[in-house]
């Protein structure tokens, strides 16, 4: 296969090369395999990991997380603060210093006008943006110089970090995207899978859903860096496969979000090729609760407030039982190892954020579900299965296709029919799943199903923006291009105005208050049932060096740093 030639050449290169400190290119060829493969190289047009995480070796932001959460310049001079003037007195403004002399890849100089231009390119009124919730309060965007940016908000922000920081919210070309704005944004195919860069690789060859071939940036603002000539970014497989191929075969160099048995990822560890890195960070395992009708017969209504409430899952008595059925503990232990804890929040950290309103959860209580079900007038039918007013408990059930996932669609099935509830499973490819493709039935951003399941997180240790997916404005649908964050379909005027004043609000303790009332609506009113706080678990070759797992940012960011031994 074509990566495997490549491969075979960079270790011809590096056993040619020189033993002294690798400058550009040095180490040859970088081999990382996703078992979910990049569909798209746009961040702003998905909101899948792999593709967020694809695009950080070409895309990058102002600044970025590091891998113990502290916000880093990056393509700034220095993060503006209050104290160095950066950041005004009033909280309405931050201004931005690009570091001079950064191009992008096509050797052009990168200014204050492509920052501008991005921030427009997101806030387009039809332009379905996926990092909109970054952008939030942002009431002007301006260069006052060719390396000077100046961000205006319509209140005080406290935090005016959301915008240029961490994977989500990178810097793109102006130039290449001037055309792409707006409703255009999903029709610029060339654009989405080739964009032009300031990060340390540049694509070469890009096949949506499999693989993309990458190469040094010789514009890079490090003569140095990368140290490796090319990249291979492989998708697809499953988790034991990609483990498998750095751990036991050495094919690969990296490979990422580990779920498998933890007791295989430990056998696989004996073969010596490689070494299992963890890290925990803000990543849950959850349930997304579809409040919406996903009758297929509601066309172009389906999994939308046009279409109306969910027949059974807007009762808060469903949703409070499907809950306590499940055993979180044994969840853990038999899909995830020291590598999972069970939770009951969406804001499992840092700890300052920990709700402890929810801990109910934590202890499995059929029986406790089964009552709360009776008091509420579901009762069994003739088939055993729980029915009121013709309403039938009949639930189907999604996620992504991984083996540690259907092992857990399959205890909650069993966990489920014993409080009454039928379960239909359903696992969908994770390009598909995750993907950006508008014209698929099954993205996890249309949600036609009643239940679904996949882990998300949060750039850096704020999580207001993150907060910000479950306003209303947030909610997927045809009119935005079915992009969002707010796949419960969840809109509460109350928890609108609770963000609203997080966004508002400075002092870290008044914050955490409003974070934590902030989940516990989300998980009081069921929009969401967290399942695991999900350590992150990658491997890489021994002979990588300079990796440093980042559970804040992307897994990828400092990649320009990597090296061989």
């Amino acid at each position: 296969m074509k990566y495997r030639s490549i491969l075979a050449a960079a270790a011809l290169a590096l056993a040619s090369a020189p033993m002294a400190q690798a400058g550009r290119g040095d180490a040859g060829n970088l081999n990382i395999i996703y078992w979910q493969a990049a569909s798209i190289l746009n961040p702003y047009l998905s909101g899948g990991t792999k593709d967020i995480d694809a695009s950080a070796l070409i895309l990058e932001p102002l600044a970025r997380y590091d891998e113990n959460g502290n916000m880093v310049p990056w393509l700034a001079e220095e993060i503006p603060t209050v104290a160095n003037g950066g950041v005004s007195e009033d909280l309405t403004t931050i201004t931005w210093k690009l570091k001079e002399g950064i191009k992008w890849s096509d050797g052009t100089d990168l200014t204050a006008d492509d920052v501008v231009f991005t921030a427009n390119y997101c806030m387009a009124p039809d332009g379905g943006c996926q990092g909109l919730a970054a952008f939030a309060d942002v009431a002007n965007v301006e260069a006052l110089d060719p390396l000077t940016v100046k961000i205006t908000f319509d209140k005080p922000k406290p935090f005016p970090y959301g915008p240029f920081v961490g994977a989500t919210t990178p810097i793109i070309q102006r130039a290449q995207f001037e055309n792409c704005v707006g409703a255009k944004a999903p029709e610029c195919t060339e654009q989405n899978f080739n964009p032009v860069g300031t990060g340390p690789f540049r694509v070469v060859e890009f096949r949506a859903n499999d693989v993309i071939t990458m190469e040094a940036n010789p514009n890079y603002r490090d003569p140095d860096k990368p140290h490796f000539a090319t990249l291979t970014f492989k998708g697809g497989g499953d988790a034991a496969a990609a483990a498998r191929a750095v751990l036991e075969t050495g094919e690969f160099d990296y490979a990422w979000n580990l779920q498998i048995d933890p007791a295989i990822l430990s056998q696989m560890a004996k073969g010596g090729k490689g070494t299992v890195i963890s890290a925990f960070g803000t990543a849950v395992e959850r349930l997304m609760v579809n409040l919406t009708n996903p009758d297929p017969a509601l066309g172009e209504k389906r999994s939308t407030l046009e279409g109306g409430p969910h027949p059974f899952l807007t009762d808060p008595a469903v949703r409070r039982a499907l809950s306590l059925a499940i055993d979180r503990n044994l969840l853990a232990e038999v899909g995830y190892g020291a590598a999972g804890q069970a939770t009951c929040n969406v804001v499992p950290a840092p700890a300052i954020y920990v709700s402890t309103a929810n801990d109910e959860c934590l202890v499995q209580d059929i029986a406790k579900a089964n009552a709360i079900l009776d008091e509420a007038g579901w009762l069994p039918g003739p088939d055993g299965i729980r029915q009121k007013d013709g309403v039938r408990l009949s639930i189907l059930y999604q996620t992504s296709t991984n083996a540690v996932r259907q092992d857990t669609q399959a205890l909650i099935k069993q966990w489920w029919s014993e409080i009454g509830v039928e379960t239909e499973l359903k696992n969908i490819d994770a390009a598909v799943f995750f993907g950006g493709d508008q014209s698929s039935p099954d993205t996890f951003q249309k949600f036609y199903a009643d239940i679904e399941m996949y882990t998300n997180l949060f750039d850096g240790t704020d999580p207001e923006t993150y907060m910000k997916s479950w306003t209303c404005e947030e909610i997927p649908s045809p009119a935005n291009n079915w992009l969002g964050s707010n796949m419960p379909r969840y809109c509460n005027p109350e928890y609108d105005a609770l963000w609203a004043k997080l966004a508002a609000t400075g002092p870290l303790e008044e914050r955490a208050e409003i974070v934590k009332q902030l989940n516990d609506m989300l998980v009081q009113d069921g929009a969401m049932i967290p399942l695991i706080h999900r350590g992150r678990v990658s491997a890489h070759a021994n002979s990588l060096t300079g990796v440093k797992l980042n559970t804040w940012d992307s897994e990828m960011w400092n990649v320009a740093d990597w090296d061989r031994q």
